[in-house]
């Protein structure tokens, strides 16, 4: 029998053990802004330049290291470094390519919040940036990690299937399934790795939009596993380390078959 702390999702183990606070999903009280609708902050000088060294320094790093659908899709975004992207600019780009859109989000929202967007088509993103001081690493969300890290990948038809099938999926779910996908939701969207003719690359965003895992990811200090369902679902992980297993997948088709096949075997799916 499970205890109740294996039940607890791995954000909220850390924020149990006080790793940080930010990491505590919260509810959405009232609907959320998309699309058109939502209005572009105003951002200091500091948080653009911000932007400016995060998107330069990563674009450098992801270099041949990430993969050809990811690139595409950024270039799709009409991504700069002169200033932070608005999301109804990044909504209109993916609505105009896999018929997704943005929602603007206070944070970490709580799993069913999340999942009833996905099922809708929409990707939930804050639009606030990490401070100075979390330039290197932030284990809460932020709009880099939403915007730079996960749009691209959205506009690939294969990807933006799965990723609405997984929200599906998920509030469809019974209890003890859900820390099942969580954990396919890590080791995929997050910190996911493809095989290519150029060699193993990234797609996960959490592996993209971080300064360390880019290059961690890809060398010889990781462990990497062929795509199993079974392995992955079963593999637990933590938030604040540098990830030590990771599981590389054949082609983004091979993500939304595969998951599809399980998903309906598991009765989450029709």
């Amino acid at each position: 029998m499970n205890t109740e702390n294996e039940k607890l999702s791995a954000y909220e183990k850390a924020a149990k053990e006080g790793i940080d606070p930010r990491c505590i999903p919260q509810y959405l009280t009232e609907p959320v802004p998309e699309g058109d609708s939502i209005v572009y902050p105003y951002y200091s000088d500091e948080e653009h330049e911000t932007w400016r060294i995060l998107f330069n320094r990563q674009m450098s790093l992801l270099s041949g290291n990430v993969c050809e659908e990811y690139m595409h899709g950024a270039s799709l975004m009409h991504f700069s470094d002169k200033k932070i992207p608005a999301l109804r600019d990044v909504s209109r780009s993916l609505q105009k390519a896999t018929d997704w859109k943005i929602a603007r989000v206070p944070g970490l929202i709580h799993e069913k919040d999340f999942f009833e967007l996905l099922k809708r088509r929409i990707f939930p993103s804050t639009d606030y940036i990490r401070q100075r001081h979390e330039l290197d690493y932030t284990p809460a969300p932020d709009m880099f990690h939403d915007v730079f890290g996960h749009t691209p990948l959205l506009t690939n038809p294969n990807f933006a299937e799965f990723y609405q099938e997984f929200g599906i999926a998920s509030l469809r779910a019974k209890p003890e399934q859900h820390i099942l996908l969580e954990r396919f939701h890590w080791f995929t969207v997050e910190f996911g790795l493809i095989n290519t003719q150029k060699g193993r690359q990234i797609y996960g965003a959490g592996i993209i939009s971080s300064l360390n895992e880019v290059t961690h990811s890809l060398s010889d200090k990781v462990t990497v596993h062929k795509f199993e369902i079974e392995k992955i679902i079963n593999q637990e992980y933590e938030v604040w380390h540098l990830q030590p297993v990771l599981f590389a997948i054949d082609s983004f088709e091979q993500l939304e078959n595969g998951f599809a096949e399980w998903a309906k075997s598991e009765g989450l799916l029709e």
